[in-house]
């Protein structure tokens, strides 16, 4: 059974990309343009993973993050930015974050992640 992994960029060129390449390393993918539309999905099978963007319009991925530390306090969740400032690093990692990736990344450094996320 393969894993799920929610994808959140307001970037839809990051969205795909990033969703093409889980897809080839045998992972589920479900994508959202904003954290208000992950919060807002009662329809689609809960993920084991969440990727999301850290600067979007509306909700930003901080802001995510403290909601779902009290929604599913188990749910692993990984940034990901365009913006890798060590004031927003170390509040995301302080918080619970899995990891704090800067854009661009390498596909090995995400699938290593994911793979941590997994295992924890």
């Amino acid at each position: 059974m393969s894993k799920l992994i929610a994808i959140i960029d307001d970037d839809l060129a990051i969205r795909g990309g990033v969703s093409s390449l889980l897809r080839s390393a045998g992972f589920e993918v479900q994508l959202y343009a904003s954290a208000e539309a992950f919060l807002q999905e009662t329809v689609a099978p809960k993920p084991d993973v969440v990727l999301t963007d850290i600067q979007m319009l509306g909700m930003s991925g901080l802001d995510l993050q403290s909601i779902l530390k009290t929604r599913a306090p188990a749910l692993p969740l990984m940034f990901m930015t365009a913006f890798p400032e060590d004031a927003l690093r170390k509040r995301a990692l302080d918080a619970g974050a899995i990891c704090f990736l800067s854009k661009p990344f390498k596909a090995t450094e995400l699938l290593y992640w994911i793979e941590k996320a997994l295992s924890a």
